[in-house]
């Protein structure tokens, strides 16, 4: 199976002008974003709930405590949430009603939570229609810690941030780019 394609910065601003044209902007831009800042699979974001995100008090928690059924590898993990991505979060959640902790942090427009499946063929049909060929719900994974990976982030906090409990697996998920080349050459 081919690799989910890495987003180039340009290919994520066709993304989220795509998404402003939307009904559900807002939440689709979180989405997105969420994708692209903390690393999160489709899965994970689909299986939300305003409890694991939200705190009592309305604030965004700056870490998202995932539990092992929430994860594709059955092991719990910690997510940790930018302030950029916390913004993104507190502009979504404008108007909903946060204080039902058990409700979907995402829901469709019957209001139902996605499943895993619908929410990875609701990215396909948002890269398809914004004109990205190639990529799919695990391009923004992907672009997470390729990003980081070309800032000079190790590959052992890249597993970690990703959940992946093998650096190899964590190594395919990095695509080296002429950027990083050049930058390291400038290091010799």
């Amino acid at each position: 199976m081919a690799q989910a394609k890495t987003l180039t910065p340009a290919e994520v601003q066709k993304v989220l002008d795509y998404i402003e044209t939307r009904s559900m902007a807002h939440r689709d831009r979180a989405m997105f974003l969420m994708t692209c800042w903390s690393g999160m699979r489709v899965g994970e974001i689909a299986a939300l709930r305003m409890t694991d995100v939200v705190m009592s008090d309305g604030s965004i928690r700056g870490e998202i405590r995932l539990a092992a059924q929430q994860t594709k590898g059955r092991h719990s993990r910690t997510v940790f949430v930018s302030e950029k991505l916390r913004a993104e979060l507190v502009t979504y959640l404008q108007g909903r009603a946060t204080h039902f902790p058990t409700l979907p942090l995402f829901h469709t427009h019957s209001g139902r939570a996605f499943t895993a499946s619908s929410l990875c063929q609701h990215f396909y049909w948002l890269y398809r229609r914004a004109g990205v060929p190639g990529a799919s719900s695990h391009s923004g994974r992907r672009t997470f810690i390729t990003n980081l990976a070309s800032k000079g982030i190790g590959v052992r906090v890249l597993a970690s941030l990703a959940g992946h409990r093998s650096i190899e697996v964590t190594q395919k998920y990095i695509e080296v780019n002429d950027d990083m080349r050049r930058r390291a050459v400038e290091l010799a």
